[in-house]
């Protein structure tokens, strides 16, 4: 029997981020919320959720993305927390602008920023310049996370087990580079179009390399929220070690969410 708290809670969604899938949720962070009582969805993206590997999945841009993370709150009987990692993220920044009704709490993990991944292709290029540009003179994400050490360097922190990186690299796929453009200059967020009494819950890793403490403070603060870091964690947060902690924590703003719904009613 689940705890009446939890019972009344929002439903919650979570939305994957760039080269990942359902998977990365359904590993662990999922299941764990389900012990904890929670009623949890989980969705791929628009062409994602395919065979993994570098076949290209197409040019679907983050409107498309939005699009379907919205129908899906739509489709919700109850009200639902959202939470985007990444790419996701800045997917779930996008539906907030619409204000769906269903819409009862955003979670940014790790989030790509309003002010767009800029940041993310100057690092690229200080550290990976030739991957950059075959990626972009190919459209191929694909080639940035093409090998685990890729994918451990980007993604986890050094301590994570390579054979357990390893496993988190196999089901990546290509990513969308309409969805990159996106995120660079096409179809930035506007906070200022966001529901400022929305509950929002901005989290990141301070290891993390592709969005690090200070793009995830600044996501923060264009939210008007505090941002919460976790030491010794990297961008995946779902799957990095650590992730029991942000898994719990991020029970904690459910049921805070709810206790704000139950007050309303």
């Amino acid at each position: 029997m689940r705890p009446e708290a939890v019972a009344e809670a929002p439903s919650i969604l979570l939305v994957h981020g760039a080269w990942h899938g359902a998977w990365c949720w359904e590993r662990q962070f999922a299941p764990r919320l389900r012990e904890l009582g929670h009623h949890v969805e989980t969705m791929d993206l628009p062409r994602h959720g395919g065979k993994p590997g570098p076949q290209s999945i197409g040019f679907p841009s983050i409107r498309e993305y939005a699009d379907a993370v919205e129908a899906a709150v739509e489709r919700s009987p109850r009200p639902v927390v959202v939470a985007g990692h990444s790419m996701g993220g800045f997917t779930v920044q996008k539906l907030m602008e619409r204000r769906p009704k269903n819409l009862a709490g955003a979670v940014l993990v790790a989030a790509a920023p309003p002010q767009g991944v800029i940041n993310v292709v100057l690092h690229l290029l200080r550290t990976r310049p030739l991957a950059l540009l075959r990626s972009v003179a190919g459209l191929d994400l694909y080639y940035l996370v093409r090998e685990p050490a890729f994918a451990h360097a980007l993604f986890y922190s050094a301590g994570l087990d390579a054979r357990v990186v390893e496993q988190y690299w196999k089901p990546l796929t290509n990513e969308s580079f309409r969805a990159f453009l996106d995120m660079i200059f096409l179809d930035l967020p506007k906070p200022r179009l966001a529901d400022p009494a929305l509950p929002k819950w901005v989290i990141g890793g301070e290891l993390d390399v592709i969005f690090p403490p200070n793009i995830v403070h600044g996501t923060a603060k264009a939210y008007g929220v505090e941002a919460r870091m976790y030491s010794g964690m990297a961008h995946n947060l779902m799957l990095d070690n650590g992730w029991e902690q942000v898994a719990a924590e991020f029970s904690d703003f459910v049921l805070q969410v709810g206790r704000g719904l139950a007050a309303k009613r």
